[in-house]
């Protein structure tokens, strides 16, 4: 199979487009033709090196988490899916033409949607879903600050601190304050600005995808018992707030959480971006783009 191959850390540059031997699947694993990638931030990382106590690869290697496509083969014991499937998933491996999937992490791609698009899903579903559920604990008619809250996974957790029934305050970049209030936040602040952080009242807790120097002034805004949850690491002055309840995590794949929001994207309940679409072998060219940073997400079409 031709894949994207990694064979030592570092730029973009060192994304290889070449043969690679095709994987097989093992015991409760299915092989899924690769029709779509979308990037996320830890694709770069992983690819610099700055990820790689976290996530250390066997180089050479494929990177990529993202993955939709159809089911090529079924590996001893799998159930639930046949050959043909359309799927999506978090996985590993996934910028190829073939990639393995656990079946327990797998998902059917629901009827009518795009499957292009259902590739951009699975890691900021279960990672903003999971920070406002878990990490923030979020419940109905609390006060919930969330940074990033235009990102991709900012968006699915305003979508799912809405759904929970809590009231949430978006921190933006000034000019997307009035897209903010128009998703359904309650108040949205410019948290590049100093002044506004210190006008912020007591939250009950904040879901962040920021962290550094922000998260500091975050932490002191919510109240004694109340959660800081983030997809970041902890603020650095987390010590100094014992009576918050940080919660750093890493997010978990999760089948259904894939399907839920999905169906939202669907049905145009819930609004993610694409910024563009390229080749699986300009895979360097989009990792530099997404870098740079974009306003949606970024597809590699296999």
């Amino acid at each position: 199979m031709k894949a994207v191959v990694l064979h030592e850390y570092g730029p973009q540059k060192n994304l290889k487009y070449e043969d690679f031997e095709d994987p097989k699947p093992g015991e409760g694993e299915v092989l899924v033709r690769v029709q779509a990638v979308s990037l996320n931030p830890i694709d770069w990382k992983m690819r610099s090196g700055a990820a790689k106590e976290r996530f250390p690869l066997e180089l050479p290697a494929v990177i990529g988490r993202d993955v939709a496509g159809i089911v090529r083969e079924l590996g001893p014991k799998v159930t639930g899916f046949k050959e043909g499937d359309r799927v999506f998933a978090l996985a590993n491996h996934t910028y190829a033409e073939l990639c393995v999937v656990k079946a327990s992490e797998l998902a059917l791609i629901p009827e009518g949607f795009e499957l292009t698009t259902a590739s951009a899903i699975p890691l900021v579903s279960v990672t903003g879903d999971q920070l406002v559920r878990d990490a923030a604990k979020a419940q109905k008619d609390q006060t919930i600050l969330l940074t990033g809250a235009l990102g991709s996974v900012g968006r699915i957790a305003l979508y799912a601190a809405l759904e929970i029934g809590a009231k949430v305050i978006a921190g933006v970049r000034k000019k997307q304050i009035d897209e903010a209030l128009k998703l359904g936040a309650v108040a949205a602040i410019d948290l590049s600005d100093d002044d506004e952080i210190a006008k912020l009242g007591i939250v009950d807790a904040v879901a962040d995808v920021i962290g550094g120097v922000t998260a500091t002034k975050l932490i002191g805004k919510v109240r004694p018992g109340g959660c800081y949850g983030s997809t970041v690491g902890p603020p650095s002055n987390a010590a100094l707030h014992p009576t918050v309840q940080v919660n750093a995590f890493m997010a978990h794949p999760d089948p259904k959480t894939y399907i839920h929001y999905g169906e939202a994207v669907r049905d145009g309940k819930l609004l993610l971006p694409i910024d563009r679409m390229l080749p699986l072998a300009e895979a360097a060219e989009a990792h530099a783009a997404g870098e740079k940073g974009v306003p949606g997400k970024i597809i590699l079409l296999g």
